[in-house]
């Protein structure tokens, strides 16, 4: 039998219709598409959405109402080197230290790429295989 917490007799509904906030023009490589996205991480204070694309090997920040988005770590082909990305699953940003944490799940490492300088990246974890990363209120990984 299913825990208690999991019976419920609330009702949700859910808007019929929805709108597209990034992307939408089909599969592909410009900055208003993605190839394969995954992981998705909201900024609640900047309302911009953080997207792992993939199979383009980037992390691309959409803010409200744009029309494209920009590339704020890899999107320099796929590979090992500190400024690349090779299949990234999930990101979160890390406002203490300015920085945005990606799951590399293609490079078997958990990576930080800096806001404040686009040269600065560190890997954090190595020799894992990574899906999805997540932050407690203390600033732990998990």
């Amino acid at each position: 039998q299913a825990p208690s917490s999991l019976n419920t007799k609330t009702r949700i509904k859910w808007k019929q219709y929805g709108i597209t906030v990034a992307g939408g023009n089909g599969k592909g490589n410009r900055f208003n598409q993605f190839s394969s996205p995954r992981g998705i991480y909201v900024d609640d204070d900047e309302q911009s959405i953080y997207i792992a694309d993939y199979e383009n090997h980037r992390v691309i920040e959409w803010k409200p109402d744009a029309m494209n988005g920009l590339v704020v770590a890899g999107g320099n082909g796929q590979g090992y080197s500190l400024d690349q990305l090779d299949r990234p699953t999930d990101s979160i940003l890390d406002k203490k230290n300015n920085g945005l944490i990606i799951c590399d799940r293609g490079n078997r490492r958990v990576i930080q790429w800096s806001a404040q300088n686009e040269k600065k990246q560190e890997i954090l974890i190595s020799n894992i295989y990574c899906s999805r990363v997540a932050m407690d209120n203390e600033g732990c990984l998990c």
